[in-house]
């Protein structure tokens, strides 16, 4: 995973694991790898990790068990709760830097219609 210089490693790595879990890479329920496994991983210091799992936790998407490990919780609606929760947050930060440009809102619906009909002939 290549890191952004200006924002924090473990948000970084959170919202990666987050995607995993949309994705059905990981699903709910599922142990997440060790602190040391998750750190050779993302290539991090283990206090990184530390920082991202007490956020997956504060966040309600784990809980951990002294002794055994961190697990995802396993509500079954996780994926489809991260997915939109993410969607929004992408469509919120989209619909900000449009503005800052002036665009209307029927402006930017049709740009997003072209850009969706481009696609679709490209596939």
């Amino acid at each position: 995973m290549e890191f952004q210089a200006n924002y924090p490693i473990y948000l970084q790595i959170t919202e990666d694991i987050k995607r995993r879990i949309v994705i059905g890479e990981l699903k709910p329920g599922d142990k997440l790898p060790s602190g040391t496994d998750l750190a050779i991983e993302y290539q991090v210091n283990p206090n990184t990790v530390q920082r991202i799992y007490h956020q997956l936790e504060s966040e309600g998407i784990s809980y951990s068990k002294r002794g055994v490990g961190t697990f995802l919780t396993n509500d079954e609606t996780l994926p489809s709760r991260l997915r939109r929760q993410i969607g929004m947050a992408l469509c919120d930060k989209f619909l900000k830097q449009m503005g800052t440009y002036h665009f209307s809102k029927d402006e930017i619906i049709h740009l997003i219609q072209s850009q969706i009909q481009k696609e679709d002939s490209i596939c």
